[in-house]
């Protein structure tokens, strides 16, 4: 899968060996924790996270994630989870590294990524979350389709103070009304 603009040249593909370090350099990063996940704030050493890398790789579970590959280099990881095959849903999440944000990168991926979830896995809907001060990446997920859907008010503590946590998502008919008027 690729997307090509006039600044960037996107790619989503399965991670190599070459992709571990960025792929825990976006894993460990305090600096964005809570905007990719409700788990506590913590140091995440090598060990635990190969550890944890081999433990989602044996479980699967329908599940995909992909290396965001800009011109030849590992930028982030886009992933398809929690992926409910009887109602036909699943969420989406993203990661960059800090030197990839605000190009264009991430709704590059994101597109891509709902393409694949509603052409290639017959998903009928899509959604993710995001808090509510990460601006930039609630834009991007509206550049690609999604809307918001709702709030969880100040749901998520994030850097000293409580969030609202933003609930976006994107159905298939959405989707392909978009792509007819494109």
């Amino acid at each position: 899968m690729g997307w090509v603009s006039d600044t960037v040249n996107v790619t989503l593909r399965a991670a190599t060996e070459a992709d571990g370090e960025v792929l825990y350099r976006l894993a460990a990063d305090l600096e964005t924790w809570e905007e990719r996940t409700p788990d506590v704030p913590a140091p995440l050493t090598r060990a635990a996270y190969d550890a944890r890398s081999a433990a989602r790789e044996a479980d699967a579970s329908g599940n995909a994630r992909f290396v965001i590959d800009v011109d030849g280099a590992a930028v982030g990881s886009v992933s398809l989870f929690d992926v409910d095959p009887l109602a036909q849903n699943a969420e989406v999440g993203i990661a960059l590294v800090p030197e990839a944000r605000g190009k264009g990168v991430g709704t590059a991926a994101i597109a891509q990524l709902v393409e694949f979830a509603f052409v290639r896995c017959n998903l009928r809907r899509v959604h993710l979350q995001a808090i509510e001060s990460n601006r930039a990446a609630i834009r991007a997920y509206e550049k690609a389709g999604f809307v918001i859907e709702g709030r969880q008010r100040e749901h998520a503590w994030v850097r000293g103070r409580y969030e609202d946590i933003v609930r976006m998502g994107l159905l298939r008919s959405e989707w392909e009304a978009r792509r007819a008027r494109a």
